[in-house]
């Protein structure tokens, strides 16, 4: 069943903007995520094959999505001095890293950028990293004539799970609607903070930090492989007619959840 043939909800409306997910969703990771973090906690005595750096990172990928400035601070909650230095840090690893290799666009990701801002929805990037990486990334890219928008958690009150960075972003643009944004992010935290902006569609992505079960368990609306799919998700999305109950690709509810369109088909769909 393709993702246009799996309605939502009934009375969805036309999406007019996309949040999404900079690394590991638009961008990919390549290991420099968990690079950055070892190099950052090195900084603070915490090194390979010790049972406090198995404990940072068990940390770091549960937490992935939140702000990295306050998961560092909860690695090191007796002293704020070495969570601020740690993130000062992950900042200068990553800048460091993107200099060296540059940055890689996840597959398809640059296509659909273009069929949606054909479509004339705009998007809008958000990171749990600093404003200084998530340039450094742009930068690399060149993305900035691509998107309408970058926020980073520096740029609201709160980071995810809250949803302070999706609502600044309607703020911002101009929707009128909550339900005209759709979010599309990798970890359950992003999932979590669209889901409780109200966005009328939040995406999980796999292939990212978190698994499709964690995505779906966080609130995602629908799993999709990749940002490849977003277009054919995304445009025309408050045009489609719901499906029937008992229809052929009826879309499954999680018990407790929001309706999910079974995508992929059959036994891959986690």
């Amino acid at each position: 069943m393709s993702a246009r043939e799996g309605e939502q909800a009934s009375g969805a409306m036309p999406v007019s903007l996309l949040c999404c997910g900079l690394i590991g969703t638009v961008v990919s990771d390549g290991g420099m995520v968990d690079r950055a973090y070892a190099e950052a906690i090195a900084t603070q005595g915490v090194v390979t094959g010790t049972a406090a750096y198995a404990r940072c990172m068990a940390q770091v990928h549960q937490a992935r999505g939140q702000s990295t400035a306050e998961v560092l601070q909860a690695m090191f909650p007796e002293s704020q001095a070495r969570g601020q230095a740690a993130h000062l840090a992950l900042d200068r690893s990553f800048c460091d890293a993107v200099g060296r290799m540059g940055a890689t666009a996840a597959t398809g990701a640059v296509a659909a950028m273009e069929q949606l801002a054909a479509a004339g929805i705009r998007v809008c990037v958000v990171t749990a990293f600093s404003r200084r990486v998530m340039t450094a990334i742009l930068d690399a890219l060149g993305w900035w004539d691509r998107i309408g928008l970058a926020l980073s958690h520096e740029d609201v009150p709160r980071g995810f799970p809250f949803p302070d960075l999706i609502l600044a972003a309607m703020l911002r643009l101009g929707v009128t609607d909550v339900r005209e944004t759709a979010v599309a992010h990798d970890t359950q935290a992003g999932i979590m903070g669209g889901r409780r902006s109200g966005a009328g569609i939040v995406a999980g992505v796999l292939g990212g930090a978190h698994s499709g079960e964690r995505l779906r368990r966080a609130g995602a609306t629908h799993l999709i492989p990749s940002v490849a799919q977003l277009p054919e998700l995304l445009i025309g999305a408050g045009e489609r007619v719901p499906q029937q109950a008992g229809a052929a690709g009826e879309a499954a509810r999680t018990p407790g959840g929001p309706p999910e369109p079974a995508w992929p088909p059959g036994p891959t769909a986690t």
